[in-house]
């Protein structure tokens, strides 16, 4: 499941800027193998972060709320990567670089959860247990003699 397609990587850029970044046969269209490949790597990259707490991809059509969010963060880096191919970078495309990663990794580690109920857990690390309570009474060298 796609969470953007190479449409959505136009209307992002704008015809001009597109062309200049993925028309590498001047022929005056974008190259589809370059938006595939970009499109490709940005959304592989955000369901790696994702896989750590979610089944991936997420069915965007089960939770058409985070179409939008996760259509953001897909295209600041595929933009990202499309604008690496002719440097240099501007900066407010590496300050949205910097702003999806740092929410990516929150979300990863737990931090943060993505904004919709029902999204289904991953379980490919297993389960996980967690405990909470007072702190040990008796410590592993105290009771080594026993």
């Amino acid at each position: 499941m796609s969470y953007i397609t190479n449409q959505s990587i136009q209307d992002r850029l704008g015809s001009a800027a597109l062309l200049q970044l993925a028309d590498d046969d001047g022929d005056g269209q974008a190259d589809t193998a370059i938006l595939d490949e970009v499109r490709g790597a940005a959304e592989g990259e955000v369901n790696a972060y994702l896989a750590r707490r979610y089944d991936v991809p997420i069915d965007v059509v089960t939770h058409p709320d985070l179409v939008g969010l996760l259509a953001s963060i897909t295209l600041d880096l595929a933009e990202y990567r499309l604008r690496l191919r002719r440097p240099p970078v501007p900066d407010d495309v590496n300050e949205r670089l910097r702003h999806a990663l740092t929410w990516l990794s929150r979300v990863a580690d737990g931090t943060l959860e993505l904004p919709s109920r029902g999204v289904a857990l991953t379980t490919i690390r297993g389960t996980a247990a967690h405990t909470h309570g007072e702190s040990r009474l008796l410590s592993r060298d105290e009771l080594s003699d026993f």
